[in-house]
């Protein structure tokens, strides 16, 4: 499976599992925004790890835009921020706060799908479509929205 696909998934199947769970009795997950911040998690919680996972290190490593300083640095805290921030999703105080620095850093990484989108030869893990990546982040973007406003 893709890596795009399965972070995809990650965000719809863990919201609507989380959405089920909430129609079933858990307050935890009773609206929306709940659920939708447990798929969120979920995938940046992936998203996050695999800033460490040898291959898909070297991948991310290889995208980051020219001119940056210190890719592997600029992976491995982007990682953790993905990371700090799938937590603060699943804590209810932290929750809103998460979810808008976590949109916040999607924008701020999105030219590194830009760049990758355009080299000629991008690793095999980042090799998606401008068009299909973008389609994506929006969203990304407009699930963080959906638990900033919702308040979750």
């Amino acid at each position: 499976m893709e890596v795009h696909v399965a972070v995809l998934l990650a965000l719809v199947l863990g919201s609507l599992g989380a959405r089920v769970v909430g129609w079933l009795g858990v307050a935890y997950t009773d609206s929306w925004p709940e659920a939708l911040a447990v798929g969120l998690a979920l995938m940046f919680v992936m998203t996050g790890v695999a800033h460490f996972v040898p291959g898909m290190r070297r991948d991310m490593i290889a995208i980051v835009p020219p001119g940056l300083p210190a890719p592997g640095a600029l992976v491995a805290v982007t990682g953790v921020l993905e990371l700090l921030g799938a937590a603060g999703l699943l804590y209810p105080p932290t929750r809103v706060a998460a979810a808008v620095c976590l949109l916040l850093l999607m924008l701020v990484m999105f030219p590194a799908n830009v760049h990758a989108a355009r080299m000629p030869d991008p690793p095999p893990s980042m090799s998606s479509p401008l068009g299909l990546r973008t389609a994506e982040e929006i969203l990304y973007l407009a699930a963080a929205v959906g638990v900033a406003v919702g308040g979750g």
